[in-house]
């Protein structure tokens, strides 16, 4: 990351299937080692079976279970005078959404059992309801900076 100039993002191509961005990022933090193909079948497969489960449409579902997920807190540290602080701040748009998705995918991961699609799929349907352990996690980050907005006047 340079320290002088800003880094130019390359924009995201939307997803072949749904034509959705979303989708398109989401297939790409669940790719490992570059097997795209592999992240497009689990997360495919996982979009038709909330869409059977559900009998909704699945993109709406997702866009739910992130909204359900995105923080709007997070606590970061800073150091002043010899003291390390927990200071609340804001999460940009973009940060809030991938924080959602890395969230989603680790505690789909740590789901017991089944196939990773099934897996994916549960996980966002608990969000979307606003349930499960990626909620539980947004709540956390909030509550974490709820109690430490005494240190607020630290941000900069």
């Amino acid at each position: 990351m340079p320290r002088r100039a800003s880094v130019i993002r390359r924009p995201t191509p939307p997803d072949p299937k749904y034509g959705n961005l979303t989708v398109a990022i989401l297939i790409n933090k669940i790719m490992l080692c570059g097997k795209k193909a592999t992240a497009e079948r689990i997360v495919y497969d996982a979009l038709d079976l909330v869409s059977k489960q559900l009998n909704t449409e699945p993109l709406t579902v997702l866009d739910q279970a992130i909204k359900n997920a995105t923080p709007l807190l997070q606590v970061k540290s800073r150091r002043v005078g010899g003291a390390t602080y927990q200071v609340p701040i804001e999460v940009e748009a973009e940060r809030g959404l991938s924080l959602a998705m890395r969230w989603l995918i680790s505690y789909a991961k740590e789901r017991g059992g089944k196939s990773m699609a099934e897996k994916l799929a549960a996980e966002i349907i608990d969000a979307a309801q606003g349930q499960g352990a990626t909620i539980k996690k947004r709540q956390d980050t909030h509550k974490m900076a709820e109690a430490n907005k005494a240190f607020a006047h630290y941000r900069w």
